[in-house]
């Protein structure tokens, strides 16, 4: 308890300078623009900001990156309550019983139900950070090379299995991803390979033209092939934000088990805030002795999805921060911006940066504390932000990211570089294959061939090591589990019904 409360002091030391008090509030102010207006998404928006953070202290750029990220999920709410229209994936389910709230003239206490499950998630969630990363950080250390390629394949397999979407797709897209990242000069020979014979991909692809190309460019493409939507804005003041006792008597209970929920997926790889808010909607839903209150204006179809996608954001934090594995695309998004900085993330950071490590840690109660104060006062703005026409924004958004990809290496080949995988981008949405799975395979495939090399090297040769240290043999099993439950009908209709059943509750 003593280390404990001294590594947060620490990290309070640390996040409680005015700079960094700043860039957290830029950061939540940014991810709440970005949760309230659709399609940008913290994915797209943290793979912009990244060469920002090219200028500033590693600790002043991961504070402002992981607010974007918690912070989309406190403004995607907004949106979904007072439009119908979620700012974010994982605000999907809150559109059901959020808006019902709303037309009932009882948008505050859906917003304030959202907001105050939210901060109480997100205190839970920083808490359980700080307490669960030393001891498995301490785990992380005693890995060698053949526990960490074991390691990566499981999260790989797992973010396959845990993931929306068609499984075969999702596999493909991990596979292209790890050739992507094999692009470049091999470093034990020095070959070059899969260059094409361009001198500029000599040293492999950059990994901000392939995020921004992705997740920005494509983003920009989609939302204008589809034309504007229409945004009919609930009109009206809205009063009476505090929830009545009866609000609370129902919602409190919801928002622990969404807490208790998000906060386990979040740490899975491919867990994180979507499956989080969906799988504690469906939860709420099955126990409840009313289950037709649902998408009629139910509070706890409100506080529990919100409190869920908070904790999960939150936790997908653990496994980056201790083992070096992202768990989405956003972590290995931060994971990059970490290597930017010539920081290798794994184990290690907590004892070789721990300025570093617990300043994140304690920015994520206070970012959730500036949340609370940023959206319930100004929802008025946020909503009128809504009627500013696409076709204003996308220009700008265009320029930035032109912008951003060419002040890292001062090179044109890496805007023309970001422009193609745009258009990939665009392809891979249109054909239904998610881009995420795509960016882990990119971060841990030239992770995964290293240390599979230095396990082959151990060895000399004899793949039976994987079999023969308890750790790996204890993830080999449990990544032939998984593969048997992606290859099982039953599982692949199960994770269907999963994705499906709270639209068409």
């Amino acid at each position: 308890m003593h280390d404990l409360l001294a590594h947060l002091a620490l990290g309070f030391d640390a996040a409680l300078t005015p700079a960094n008090l700043g860039f957290a509030l830029v950061g939540c102010l940014v991810g709440t623009l970005i949760g309230v207006l659709p399609g940008i998404g913290p994915v797209a928006t943290v793979a912009m900001l990244l060469p920002l953070t090219f200028y500033l202290t590693p600790v002043s750029g991961l504070i402002m990156l992981s607010g974007i990220f918690y912070g989309a999920q406190y403004g995607g709410s907004t949106t979904a309550i007072l439009v119908n229209l979620p700012g974010e994936t994982s605000a999907v389910v809150t559109c059901l019983d959020g808006y019902q709230m709303a037309r009932r003239g009882r948008a505050g206490p859906a917003l304030a139900a959202a907001a105050l499950g939210s901060f109480f998630a997100g205190t839970v969630a920083t808490l359980l950070i700080a307490v669960a990363a030393p001891p498995l950080a301490m785990i992380g250390r005693s890995f060698g090379a053949p526990e960490y390629f074991s390691l990566m394949m499981f999260g790989l397999l797992a973010t396959v299995v845990l993931a929306s979407g068609s499984v075969p797709k999702a596999v493909a897209m991990i596979f292209l991803g790890i050739l992507l990242g094999m692009v470049g000069t091999d470093v034990n020979t020095g070959n070059a390979r899969f260059d094409l014979g361009i001198a500029n991909l000599a040293d492999g692809i950059n990994f901000v033209p392939l995020s921004i190309g992705l997740f920005g460019l494509s983003e920009i493409i989609v939302t204008l092939a589809h034309g504007s939507q229409d945004r009919s804005v609930l009109g009206g003041k809205i009063s009476h934000l505090w929830p009545s006792r009866e609000d609370f008597r129902r919602g409190f209970p919801a928002v622990a088990r969404g807490t208790a929920i998000g906060s386990l997926l979040g740490v899975l790889p491919g867990g994180g805030a979507t499956l989080s808010s969906f799988a504690a909607y469906m939860f709420e839903k099955k126990i409840s002795r009313q289950p037709q209150r649902f998408g009629q204006g139910a509070i706890e179809g409100v506080a529990a999805p919100e409190a869920a996608n908070n904790a999960g954001a939150q936790t997908s934090f653990i496994p980056m921060l201790t083992l070096g594995i992202p768990g989405n695309a956003t972590m290995a998004l931060i994971i990059g911006a970490l290597t930017i900085h010539g920081i290798q993330p794994g184990p290690m950071v907590m004892t070789e940066n721990p300025q570093l490590f617990w300043g994140i840690v304690a920015s994520m109660w206070i970012g959730n504390l500036m949340l609370v104060v940023i959206n319930l006062p100004l929802i008025g703005l946020w909503v009128s932000l809504l009627r500013i026409p696409y076709r204003l924004l996308y220009l700008a958004i265009l320029l930035f990211c032109a912008i951003g990809v060419y002040t890292v290496n001062n090179s044109t080949f890496d805007v023309l570089l970001a422009a193609g995988f745009g258009v990939l981008g665009y392809v891979f949405l249109r054909l239904r294959c998610e881009p995420a799975p795509l960016l882990l395979g990119f971060v841990l495939g030239p992770l995964m061939e290293e240390n599979l090399r230095r396990s082959m090297l151990i060895s000399g040769g004899d793949p039976s090591i994987f079999l023969t240290r308890p750790i790996c043999l204890g993830l080999v099993i449990a990544s032939a589990v998984l593969l048997a439950l992606i290859v099982l009908p039953a599982v692949r209709q199960t994770r269907a019904v999963a994705f499906q059943e709270p639209e068409g509750a």
